[in-house]
């Protein structure tokens, strides 16, 4: 149909998708769902120093992973093919001596040093000064005889190029500040200027959401579409989204802030949080509600509601919704994502295959509310899973818990501790405490060197629930254990 709404999500496949990347995947894909259209996930790969192969199986996977789905593109194919910019260059050959044919387009055999030096010589700022525009036939072969290979400029018409921009409004540029630019190098290949704009006509591109840093690049993609013959009212939207800045107010760089989606997804940050937050960075559901699935981000997102100003990234403020959409997992789907964790880790061996079970689901269940990343239940759980042998106490907390002045609360824990026979968690409870109780010990004082002994640091999951999945003889083996080292500390004191 005519009117379909047809979006594009085209990254650079140069390395790890971004911040930036992901929030303009996330608006175009909210974007076409919330109107019925279509997105067009497209490789733009022409860097061939930069681009590879892994980097664009990167970029597929990082979309799965996040749960934007698309419908016409790489993997999944579609009638505009192929999608990846490296395998159409055939095309873009076409279009260029098209241009060359009509005089749009013109054979430039300067070099980036003559250029240059002219503008230097001039005083004129750096730019192309239309050297090649009009040369005669025995200049052309002068170059030639020099064996000068030409690049492939488009020419800028004089005027102004104006648009009404989604986000930011009307924009207008004075068509005298863009110089003619090169589509293709002397040795024959494409640039994006070319290729962008040849795609996004060919596959029928309605609307282009993209970030601010690419408005400048906005009038030769137009020229390329005048060139084309493709009138204006059959010229894509565009609508450039705010920059991403830092804590500090700079714009996003691994400077001020990891900026990588592996990044994020390495340290234990879920799908659903990254896609929350960064729709929050330039456009909010309207009623004051900060968190959302992508269900609720479809159904309420408008373009032309994006915030025009800069959104700073904070991370704090992810993992704050990082920790509520941990907490709203259902307990099955948090046990998969924390074994996934866990065995990335090195702790789900052989050795620990039994605790991998419905101890490992209570311990789970135990830590659901305490962890703000999925990292965090690899310390939290690491005491269940380990074997004795490898069981290795934080040593900060060793040598400010496991002191002489523990020596008593760790006594009484194993007194008490190895005479209690059903041992569940009421039971283990009621009988530390008691014991406490008659060795006249405080609790404040007395729980924290008895959690370093068995779980090895002062933070984890409750402490009687873990003693309750640890195993009674697992506990009394560890409490021995650190009431020696206690002691030790005693004797050297």
């Amino acid at each position: 149909m005519a009117d379909e709404v047809r979006a594009r999500f085209a990254p650079s496949p140069t390395g790890d998708l971004h911040v930036g990347n992901i929030r303009t995947a996330l608006y175009n894909w909210a974007f076409v769902r919330h109107l019925d259209g279509r997105l067009i996930f497209r490789l733009e790969d022409t860097d061939r120093s930069r681009s590879s192969d892994e980097a664009c199986a990167a970029a597929i996977d990082t979309m799965h992973w996040l749960g934007l789905d698309w419908d016409e593109g790489v993997e999944v194919g579609g009638p505009d093919g192929p999608y990846r910019q490296s395998e159409r260059y055939g095309i873009y050959r076409e279009w260029t001596d098209r241009f060359l044919g009509e005089g749009s387009a013109y054979s430039c055999y300067c070099s980036q040093e003559e250029v240059a030096a002219r503008s230097k010589a001039a005083g004129r700022p750096p730019g192309y000064d239309g050297h090649c525009r009009s040369l005669t036939e025995g200049q052309i072969d002068q170059y030639r005889a020099e064996g000068r290979l030409p690049a492939i400029r488009l020419r800028m018409q004089a005027g102004t190029t104006s648009f009404d921009d989604l986000v930011r409004g009307e924009v207008s540029f004075d068509n005298a500040t863009v110089p003619d630019f090169v589509l293709v190098r002397a040795d024959g290949h494409p640039l994006y200027t070319l290729a962008v704009a040849v795609d996004d006509v060919l596959m029928r591109i309605t609307h282009i959401v993209r970030g601010e840093d690419l408005l400048s690049s906005t009038p030769r993609q137009v020229a390329v579409y005048r060139a084309m013959g493709i009138p204006p009212e059959r010229w894509p939207r565009f609508g450039h989204l705010p920059m991403v800045l830092g804590p500090d107010g700079q714009r996003l760089s691994k400077r001020n802030g990891v900026v990588s989606i592996a990044w994020y997804r390495r340290e234990g940050f879920l799908p659903e949080a990254m896609c929350n937050y960064l729709a929050l960075l330039g456009w909010s559901p309207g009623d004051d509600r900060e968190l959302f699935n992508l269900t609720e981000m479809r159904a309420g997102f408008e373009v032309g509601r994006v915030n025009r100003n800069p959104a700073r990234f904070d991370l704090k403020k992810l993992e704050a919704i990082n920790a509520e959409k941990i907490r709203e997992l259902p307990e099955d789907e948090l046990h998969r994502r924390v074994l996934m964790v866990l065995s990335d880790a090195g702790l789900l061996t052989e050795a620990s295959t039994a605790a991998t079970s419905a101890t490992l689901k209570a311990g789970v269940r135990l830590i659901q509310t305490r962890i703000r990343r999925l990292v965090d239940a690899v310390p939290m759980l690491a005491f269940l899973l380990v074997e004795e042998a490898e069981f290795v106490r934080d040593p900060d907390d060793v040598a400010a818990m496991l002191i002489p002045e523990a020596v008593p609360a760790l006594q009484a824990a194993l007194v008490v501790l190895d005479k209690v026979d059903d041992w569940v968690e009421p039971r283990i409870n009621a009988a530390l405490r008691a014991g406490l109780d008659v060795a006249e010990l405080k609790t404040k004082t007395a729980f924290p060197p008895l959690y370093v002994a068995v779980v090895g640091h002062r933070t984890g999951p409750p402490l009687f629930d873990s003693l309750a999945l640890l195993g009674r003889d697992r506990v009394l083996g560890r409490l021995e254990s650190a009431l020696e080292l206690a002691r030790g500390g005693e004797r050297a004191g």
